[in-house]
């Protein structure tokens, strides 16, 4: 189990993004965290991959108190974490980047059935290099593809995966967690608007203003959710409008 205690955090200049949040991500469960652009959503996700260190309280995973472990230290842990705004690698190739994931070298098989789980074709990109003259959303696809990859991974957190992600790949996507979900044995973190997403979840997180104004089962979290944003007239929970950088 993840579990974070009062969890605070706040910029050079002094603004307090996260505000005591206190959460724990079960084993072997689908987490969606949600809540309104600016809440500090991303900041929760970088916390737990490494990328950002807590002015204020710890991190646990299983029982071990990794809140000092930087990125590296956490991925050999069992974190795996997709970026909101995929990295770019020139001189490397997508087979590459899934089998430095994989830690092992990969028949075009598997990779094909990894790439597939994103909507790409891998005769089209197995070989490509991961590089600028990928859109921003072959990126991300790619950027979630090499998390797929890493089986030894107990605990895959994703940034807002539909954001620049097609309808049709999208769809894929969402056969792809769910089959995650069933398999067991690893446990899922998703930042996201998207319904659809939450609508497979297991357990839903609202963040709010930095911290944690909502949590529980599905069924007692999306359908309040649905009324909530119908009532005031809000944009729908399916937009993919990205928060701002770094939150």
């Amino acid at each position: 189990m993840l579990e974070l205690k009062n969890i605070r955090w706040r910029l050079p200049e002094g603004e307090e993004i996260l505000k005591g949040v206190d959460m724990k991500i079960p084993d072997g469960k689908l987490t969606v965290v949600t809540g309104p652009n600016g809440g500090g959503k991303t900041s929760i996700a970088k916390m737990i991959a490494g990328l950002y260190s807590p002015t204020e309280g710890e991190i646990f995973l299983d029982g071990t108190d990794i809140t000092g472990y930087n990125i590296t230290e956490r991925a050999r842990q069992g974190i795996a974490y997709a970026f909101q705004q995929p990295v770019r690698f020139k001189g490397l190739t997508v087979r590459d980047l899934i089998e430095t994931s994989a830690e092992q070298k990969l028949d075009n098989e598997v990779i094909c059935e990894i790439l597939g789980e994103v909507g790409l074709c891998a005769r089209e990109y197995m070989n490509r290099e991961a590089d600028a003259s990928l859109s921003g959303g072959e990126s991300k696809r790619i950027e979630i593809a090499t998390v797929l990859a890493r089986k030894n991974a107990s605990m895959l957190v994703f940034d807002e995966p539909e954001a620049g992600i097609d309808l049709w790949s999208f769809g894929s996507l969402i056969n792809a967690f769910e089959r995650l979900k069933n398999e067991g044995g690893r446990s899922l973190l998703i930042i996201s608007h998207q319904e659809r997403i939450m609508e497979i979840a297991d357990y839903i997180i609202v963040i709010s203003d930095g911290k944690v104004s909502a949590e529980g089962s599905r069924e007692d979290i999306l359908p309040s959710l649905l009324k909530e944003n119908s009532s005031e007239g809000k944009c729908p929970l399916g937009r993919t409008v990205p928060e701002k950088e770094g939150f």
